[in-house]
């Protein structure tokens, strides 16, 4: 499948799904928007970070790409790896700025996302990051409710009460 579209966003996008570092240096050497986004929202940081591209993400960011733009569901690139469970990633974030206790439209933080969806590796990260565990979703539940209500044991372990 080639790639034709020429729109910068979609240009930089495609590059940091693929883990394109060489592309992507082109696009940041042509001093290209970092924080483009797509009709979804989406960002080449946001992308890259998702796939678990390291390199790009790493590169993304030392270019000054930023940590905290949220997609158009609210989303941001931490709250993303939180849900796929990629520590990694998540630190190279974190060392960049991105706000542990950023809330997206229905009040999820990254460390909800990581006990919902059972990522254990991701709880201590954040926590030790300094994450808020009082943080209450739109519903009124926080991270270790969260916990509670899906049987996530290991989580409930992680979380203080």
């Amino acid at each position: 499948m080639s790639f034709t579209s020429n729109r910068p966003e979609d240009l930089l996008i495609d590059a940091a799904r693929r883990g394109d570092v060489a592309t992507l240096q082109q696009l940041i050497d042509e001093k290209i928007d970092l924080n483009l986004q797509n009709g979804k929202g989406f960002t080449a940081l946001i992308v890259a970070a998702y796939d678990d591209q390291r390199e790009a993400t790493r590169l993304l960011l030392e270019a000054g790409a930023d940590p905290n733009v949220q997609d158009a569901s609210g989303n941001s690139a931490l709250m993303g790896v939180s849900f796929k469970g990629y520590p990694e990633v998540a630190r190279l974030l974190i060392q960049h700025g991105a706000d542990l206790n950023q809330q997206n439209g229905n009040g999820g933080t990254a460390l909800m996302f990581a006990t919902l969806f059972g990522r254990h590796n991701m709880v201590p990260v954040l926590l030790e990051a300094g994450a808020d565990t009082t943080l209450r979703d739109v519903r009124g539940l926080t991270a270790r409710d969260l916990a509670l209500q899906q049987g996530n044991d290991v989580a409930l372990e992680l979380l203080p009460q």
